[in-house]
């Protein structure tokens, strides 16, 4: 990318070789996508005004959630808050960038109810065949980035690209599709996952029209192919971007993906990206950038039971799985430690990794596996070896975050806490005997929502002035529809397809927030991206069902590192009262904030690439009419003042001194309202707000209210750490709260 547009970009690459190919051209910000030796790369950051970004892979991150939300009633009807949004998001064009589409599902079916959008309203394109129609509106494909991986490295990620995968818009792995219908797929009754679970299966925009852009593949995306796919649809009109898609975090001027949906959030496109699933480790959270809305997972109150019985004892795991046969008789159990084939270690056996079982010790016996990844894969282990059932058992850090898997076996997936009795009861026998029962849906299950043991945690690595996670949402036993190109496992030894399927990950709660934000589009048109992500956090609850705090895989109470905001609330979205709405010119000083040179040494942020062309690139897509982007003043602009729905202090001084950080409100409430302040103090740090009540006269449609929150530390050493509160504002109608994460520590 260029500070400047170059006359010529091929003139300008043959002063370095002659040898090079351009895969795209990033018009919006100055950039190509180029493919060139790597020997040439220090010559290319040497060239004046260029700054030089490698590509990098990423990965994907991954009926009934939509009624534990709110907006379905107990008939099965919707709601009549869904009811009180224009025609159910009608209108809206929802897109995601993902592993591509099926066109043929029930959930993207013209059913004739959606008026066409005109050619200047969707500008877009349909690359499918069978192609697309009034609900699905485009499906495109973008390869260029993958291709040059694969030819260059000889394979990508250690895999071979599959020819048809790669050059088509359908879906192949079965991820896009399942993202897509979860934020605008149509109504479609009588949908279930292997019989269980059965409902009317919708999107959070079941009116919506959706679009596909493929940029994933089996072994990944390639970041080129993110950023073109992110342009593109920008260009051709949509206002909603789900991102189920990471990598870790990165300095915004060395992320793609920040850069693109930089330019997309100035363009009022909404952004919503996945946290990713790499928890429960704490500074694990990606996608960091504060325009995008980024979401953890947590479970909602539906579980999918599987019985393991042994003897008078029943343990209650979760699975989609047949029950073991004959139905209720035991049958041999043993675990995968005392499994292991010749040759193979005791490590790999317990976790039943390729290979690693005996068939002669595993033959006809339920196997006891341990590890909560490559589950459907250790399925398909046991199956090799001759087994006839598997209990999977977590691992301590993956507590009692259990996940319903379509298994090959009979399967039943157990807490940790559970398999400890479990491995009692295997050890105190030499003839251990059990069975697998599976069941029907339960629903009302308490407490829920529980944190996802795999869902990113905070604090954010990059701007710790920035929370992350913003907000959590149904992320887990998620059923929608899926890809009939690929088994559910996505096992190729798995002959089965089906329409419809349960996922889990980051990557499913992604589309439900990315569904409300729709929702949101419909009713406040008007409203840009930073307005709707205020709405969503601000009005998201701290509560699980049973009136206690929502808690994380050990049963802790989770912390906003968890979950942000809070669990999403898409009924109190739609009335939010108040908002905290960010300017082009707010995120322009929110970059200027990043300079050392304004710190004092204080900013734990390490920015090694030059700054000036940050500057210049990251400002010129911030860029404001009524200001100059370029000019950022010394020591005015601090990155904790970005107008944000939350609140986040690091390096908070130990005793005396105050940190005090700039905030605004605006009403959207209707008409005249005085908000007053209340605060949840956090650990050791006292935080005043001034002034503590906000009148507006509710003459000015959206007028302003500015105020400081001051934070002082009391007691250093309870805010050594993280420490967390609170501030909310309430008329008596609407509660506008924000989380407040402090520490002394300067990460």
């Amino acid at each position: 990318m260029a500070s400047q547009r170059p006359a010529s970009w091929s003139d300008l690459l043959t002063q370095i070789t002659s040898q090079f190919r351009i895969l795209y051209t990033f018009e919006p910000i100055n950039g190509i996508g180029l493919q060139i030796d790597t020997v040439f790369v220090p010559d290319l950051k040497l060239l004046t005004g260029i700054l030089v970004i490698e590509d990098k892979l990423r990965q994907v991150s991954t009926t009934h959630s939509w009624g534990f939300l709110g907006l379905k009633g107990s008939d099965g009807e919707t709601a009549n808050e869904w009811n009180n949004v224009p025609n159910s998001g009608e209108g809206v064009i929802i897109a995601n960038v993902d592993t591509g589409v099926s066109p043929i599902s029930p959930s993207f079916r013209d059913d004739g109810s959606l008026p066409a959008l005109s050619k200047s309203r969707w500008r877009g394109e349909c690359e499918a065949s069978p192609g697309c129609n009034i609900k699905l509106i485009g499906a495109r494909l973008f390869n260029e980035g993958i291709k040059a991986m694969n030819k260059e490295n000889g394979g990508v990620n250690g895999q071979q690209l599959n020819e048809t995968d790669l050059n088509s818009p359908w879906d192949y792995v079965g991820h896009g599709t399942h993202t897509l219908s979860t934020a605008g797929g149509g109504f479609v009754a009588n949908v279930g996952a292997f019989g269980h679970g059965t409902g009317t299966a919708k999107g959070g925009s079941p009116r919506a029209h959706v679009a596909s852009y493929k940029a994933c593949f089996v072994p990944g995306c390639s970041d080129l192919d993110i950023l073109m796919a992110i342009l593109t649809a920008v260009a051709d009109g949509v206002q909603v971007l789900s991102l189920s898609l990471g990598a870790p975090a990165t300095d915004y001027v060395s992320d793609m993906m920040a850069i693109g949906t930089a330019f997309a959030v100035t363009q009022e496109v909404v952004v919503v990206a996945a946290a990713g699933n790499s928890g429960p480790v704490a500074g694990s959270v990606t996608n960091v950038a504060p325009w995008m809305l980024t979401v953890g997972a947590s479970t909602m109150d539906r579980i999918f039971p599987a019985d393991v019985v042994t003897g008078a004892k029943t343990i209650t795991g979760q699975s989609l799985s047949n029950s073991t046969l004959p139905a209720n008789e035991p049958i041999a159990m043993i675990s995968g430690e005392n499994a292991n084939s010749a040759g193979q270690s005791v490590a790999n056996s317990v976790l039943c990794l390729p290979g690693s079982l005996d068939p002669a010790k595993v033959a006809g016996k339920i196997v006891v596996c341990k590890g909560a990844r490559g589950r459907a894969a250790k399925g398909q282990v046991v199956k090799q070896a001759g087994g006839v059932g598997m209990v999977l058992c977590n691992d301590a850090a993956s507590g009692a975050s259990i996940i319903t898997d379509p298994h090959i076996i009979p399967t039943a997936h157990c807490s940790y806490s559970q398999c400890q009795e479990l491995f009692n009861y295997l050890q105190s026998t030499g003839s251990p005997m059990g069975y697998i029962k599976t069941r029907d849906a339960e629903v009302g299950v308490k407490p829920s929502p529980v944190m996802a043991a795999f869902s990113s945690r905070g604090p954010n690595t990059i701007t710790p002035q920035i929370l992350k996670p913003d907000i959590t949402a149904p992320g887990v036993g998620v059923i929608a529809a899926v890809s009939q190109e690929v088994s559910p496992t996505g096992l190729v030894s798995d002959g089965r397809r089906v329409p419809y399927s349960v996922m889990t990950g980051t990557s499913m709660a992604c589309p439900h927030v990315a569904g409300i934000a729709g929702l949101l589009r419909a009713r406040y048109p008007k409203w840009g991206p930073p307005m709707i992500y205020s709405a969503i956090m601000t009005t998201a609850t701290t509560e699980a069902n049973d009136n206690t705090r929502i808690r994380d895989e050990t049963g802790s109470a989770a912390t906003p590192f968890s979950y942000g905001s809070g669990h999403v609330d898409p009924v109190r979205a739609l009335d939010p009262g108040l908002v905290y709405d960010t300017t082009t010119h707010d995120y322009a000083n929110f970059i200027c904030s990043l300079r050392p040179t304004d710190t004092q040494g204080l900013l734990p942020v390490s920015l090694p690439l030059p700054l000036s062309i940050l500057w210049t690139l990251l400002a010129r897509v911030f860029h404001d009419t009524n200001s100059n982007p370029f000019e950022c003043s010394h020591g005015a602009n601090h990155p904790e003042d970005l107008n944000y729905p939350s609140i986040s202090v690091a390096c908070l001084p130990h005793s005396g001194s105050v940190v005090t950080v700039k905030r605004r409100v605006m009403n959207v409430g209707g008409g005249a309202a005085s908000y007053t302040a209340s605060i949840m103090q956090p650990a050791g740090v006292t935080v005043t707000v001034n002034p503590s009540t906000l009148v507006f006269d509710g003459e000015n449609a959206e007028e302003e209210k500015h105020f400081t929150v001051t934070l002082q530390v009391h007691n250093a050493e309870e805010a050594a750490g993280y420490v967390f509160g609170s501030m909310e504002w309430s008329d008596g109608n609407h509660r506008v709260r924000s989380p407040i994460v402090a520490t002394t520590k300067c990460v």
